[in-house]
């Protein structure tokens, strides 16, 4: 009965200093059955940077089910793909860092995260924008990347 309290308490606790992200889910799909919770699946969530107006990014993930992933508690995995893309009039809210962590959401209760990074290519006016997991000890070397042409008519407005 104690842990289940110090469970609680320690669960309202993270859930109270996690960031809240603007992510819109697309979709998903199941990749196995669990026969008690929610199936395993892959996510396809859209982030539109914050920084950059007219520009989405598209992250797939696979998202941990079964009774652990129903509760929050599974550890889901590092591999993730991103795709992002010009969805609208490119504009710019201020000037660029030559590089930034725009996005971020926890994968596990404690330790893992989802990064995407962008950097800006301002020889060839690109956003490049990586993803790839950390922890606490260690991070993952698996990452994808992918990058998006700005118009040269427009010029990506560095720091």
């Amino acid at each position: 009965m104690k842990f289940r309290r110090l469970a609680s308490a320690t669960l309202l606790a993270l859930a109270a200093t996690t960031p809240t992200l603007h992510a819109e889910t697309i979709g998903d799909v199941n990749t196995a059955f669990k026969l008690i919770g929610p199936d395993h699946k892959i996510v396809v969530e859209a982030y539109d940077d914050p920084a950059v107006n007219g520009v989405t990014c598209y992250v797939s993930r696979a998202k941990t089910g079964g009774v652990m992933g129903g509760l929050g508690l599974a550890v889901d995995k590092a591999e993730a793909s991103i795709a992002c893309r010009q969805v609208g009039p490119v504009s710019f809210n201020g000037s660029l860092p030559a590089q930034a962590e725009v996005f971020s959401e926890r994968m596990s209760i404690l330790f893992k995260k989802l990064r995407v990074v962008r950097m800006v290519d301002a020889r060839r006016n690109t956003l490049v924008y990586l993803t790839y997991s950390d922890r606490l000890i260690d991070g993952s070397p698996q990452n994808s990347v992918t990058a998006v042409p700005i118009s040269a008519e427009l010029k990506i407005p560095l720091k």
